[in-house]
């Protein structure tokens, strides 16, 4: 009696869970595997489905040393590891401020929210603007210290390089990094809402009974800070950590919303196309959907790898 009850509750299940499964496989597992098998396609055409061979050809493509993927990946890793540990770092610290200001607590979460609801390519032509060479908010500022203004998004070659990789045409001079910098703020600045929001819910709902043991206790802020607050945030912190890094290796819009179509640009010597990019500028010139799978199977695997990693900390360092 129990066996068959236990068998119509899984069949229950099951149906319950079909259409889920059923969207799914049609979504997300179909065109992982199709993309797996595609990206072994040599000259592959998918307008006919046509192709001249099946190997490692994309992959030696895009590992040759003329080709921009490794450029591409190298500022997709720029990106990662400076805006995420970086947002998550700035997200924390004014998670705890507004936590403490209990009067204007309400209005300084709306001004810290209002960037997760605004439209990204918007936002990137303020700080297009905001960074501009001659009439931008920043080199104003700069000149009003007596400094000289910077040239942040590029233009002509004007600037000295600060180094170079002379092979390859892997170029990194100084219009390079203040173009980086440019989009790493960016980033940083766009990604603090939804953190913030995340981290404060965590905050208020701790138990005070910590932080009262910890004032009897004398401890200074500072410890309390990392030896109570952090560790209590943890499971937020490493949920933040792995949706960031996820997100952050996928990062296109971005890169539109401050450089639009230019971002790839030779003559500007400041290459910030990424990996995304090279995906979807792959498939949209000729329609080589060869390299844009194996360039999106190795971004599957990275990003696989580190989550991997992240999750494996995760057990040793997350307090529940």
């Amino acid at each position: 009696m129990v066996e068959g009850k236990s068998s119509t509750n899984f069949i229950r299940g099951i149906l319950y869970l079909s259409p889920a499964i059923i969207l799914l496989g049609i979504f997300t597992f179909y065109p992982l595997i199709n993309t797996f098998i595609i990206s072994f396609k040599e000259d592959y055409n998918y307008m006919t489905g046509e192709y001249s061979g099946f190997g490692f050809g994309n992959y030696s493509l895009i590992f040759n040393p003329n080709n921009p993927f490794r450029k591409y990946l190298f500022n997709t890793m720029i990106i990662v590891f400076i805006s995420v540990p970086l947002s998550i770092i700035l997200s924390l610290l004014i998670a705890v401020a507004l936590n403490s200001v209990k009067s204007l607590q309400k209005v300084f979460q709306t001004i810290f929210f209002l960037p997760y609801v605004t439209n990204t390519i918007a936002i990137g032509m303020v700080f297009s603007v905001m960074f501009e060479s001659n009439q931008g908010l920043i080199n104003a500022i700069i000149r009003m210290f007596g400094g000289t203004g910077i040239n942040w998004l590029g233009g002509n070659n004007d600037y000295p390089w600060l180094f170079e990789f002379t092979k390859n045409n892997a170029i990194f001079n100084a219009q390079y990094w203040t173009s980086l910098i440019v989009l790493l703020v960016y980033i940083t600045w766009n990604s603090l809402p939804f953190k913030i929001l995340i981290l404060l819910s965590a905050l208020q709902s701790v138990d005070k009974q910590y932080y009262q043991a910890a004032q009897i206790d004398g401890t200074s802020k500072i410890r309390t800070f990392m030896k109570v607050t952090v560790p209590l945030l943890s499971p937020q912190i490493f949920y933040l950590l792995i949706t960031s890094y996820i997100g952050a290796f996928k990062e296109y819009t971005s890169v539109v919303a401050i450089f639009g179509k230019n971002a790839e640009s030779v003559g500007q010597r400041r290459n910030m196309a990424t990996v995304v990019w090279y995906i979807y500028d792959k498939l949209k010139e000729g329609g080589d959907a060869g390299a844009a799978s194996a360039g999106a199977v190795i971004l599957f695997l990275i990003i696989m790898f580190f989550t991997a990693i992240n999750k494996y900390v995760s057990k040793k360092r997350v307090f529940y």
